[in-house]
């Protein structure tokens, strides 16, 4: 597999290519637009264009085929990727269950504290003079 920077210069290539088209492109349609136009000249701009195009297009299928591997977490050479997304899983399944305690304190104290009042509003605390709870 292709490093990172080789995966740069490839698409540096494709946008020179797709330069190239444009240019191939604009000769085709200036040929064309001339009084005295040459037919084999815009023959040659538009079948270089067309080539060139496919070369792009077939460059871009291979960079989007990578990019679909890449983010669906097949692993392949040279990337972190796959284990990068575990990590960050993890750490969100993390964070998630301490929002899940940090709740259930919350809740667990103000249980509590709303028991304690009840407790301190019943006169003897809660108990009868006999001795008995009411």
């Amino acid at each position: 597999m292709a490093g990172p920077m080789d995966r740069i210069q490839v698409l540096d290539d494709i946008e020179k290519d797709i330069i190239t088209c444009l240019q191939c492109a604009a000769q085709a349609l200036l040929e064309l637009g001339k009084e005295k136009s040459s037919q084999k000249q815009a023959e040659s701009n538009t079948s270089q264009f067309l080539r060139t195009l496919s070369q792009v297009e077939s460059k871009l299928s291979d960079q989007i085929n990578y990019l679909t591997q890449v983010s669906t977490g097949q692993p392949h050479e040279g990337s972190g990727y796959a284990s990068q997304k575990v990590l960050q899983m993890a750490w969100h399944r993390l964070e998630h269950v301490r929002s899940w305690i940090n709740e259930l304190e919350r809740l667990k104290a103000a249980h509590l504290a709303s028991s304690n009042r009840s407790v301190a509003n019943v006169p003897n605390g809660g108990m009868t003079s006999s001795g008995t709870s009411t």
